[in-house]
């Protein structure tokens, strides 16, 4: 599956983001750290050139790829990329005042290994990362739409899964967590389905000691809610499949 411009995505693409729209008012600290980082750490999606985006340039040295979409405040984002440096992250996310706060996560943790992307992540997806070329992907808490009307605007849709599992290299994994159980099931049954992934785990993962608990979780856990991970890597998928 080779990368196309947005033109050329297909139509039914367009009702799939990654995001939901909120304001962007901003601390005096966030506007300090975006004015101060924003254009050595960050880009805006839709003013990337046409094409893959050169990873390896833009953190000048070349190491494994992790994206991870929706950051929200970047609390556990700053953790995960400080406790592996040696793996080039990427957070994408589309709240200023998110993205602003990461900035200023990664200059309390020093962070070299950080790079943000302003925008949606499917269209960073389809028309700016080369297939197969991604360590990880990783979705924790995405927007849970628990209204059954509301169901179809999830991001973790069959498209999605298949656009992501064709941006991740072999062996590359996709972790997703998520704290609604109509959800979560929504999730494990989607990407059982999707032949190039294969469930590394028999259904639920046991919690990863690397992901840390935000606020955004204990306050889920507070209301009876409990959170679920699920690690779904990339396989080759012979010819004849």
């Amino acid at each position: 599956m080779g990368v196309t411009s947005s033109e050329q995505r297909p139509s039914h693409w367009r009702t799939i983001v990654s995001y939901v729209q909120r304001g962007e008012r901003q601390t005096v600290g966030q506007d300090r750290a975006w004015n101060q980082y924003w254009a050595d750490l960050g880009k805006h999606v839709e003013e990337l050139p046409e094409g893959p985006l050169d990873f390896d340039a833009w953190f000048g040295r070349r190491a494994p790829v992790l994206l991870e979409i929706g950051s929200g405040m970047g609390e556990a984002t700053s953790l995960l990329a400080r406790d592996a440096p040696e793996i080039n992250y990427v957070a994408a996310e589309v709240y200023k005042p998110g993205l602003s706060q990461l900035l200023l996560r990664a200059e309390e943790h020093d962070l070299k290994n950080l790079r943000l992307l302003r925008g949606d992540a499917v269209r960073l997806l389809h028309d700016h990362v080369a297939p197969d070329s991604l360590h990880g992907v990783r979705l924790y808490f995405p927007d849970p739409w628990p209204k059954t009307k509301h169901h179809k605007r999830r991001i973790v849709q069959p498209e999605f899964v298949a656009l992501v599992a064709s941006r991740l290299a072999p062996g590359g994994v996709f972790h997703m967590a998520t704290d609604w159980q109509h959800y979560a099931d929504q999730m494990l049954e989607v990407c059982s389905a999707e032949p190039s992934l294969r469930n590394q785990h028999d259904g639920w993962a046991p919690r990863p000691d690397f992901r840390p608990v935000t606020k955004f979780e204990q306050r889920a856990r507070v209301e009876g809610r409990i959170s679920r991970d699920l690690f779904f890597e990339r396989v080759q998928v012979s010819a004849e499949a």
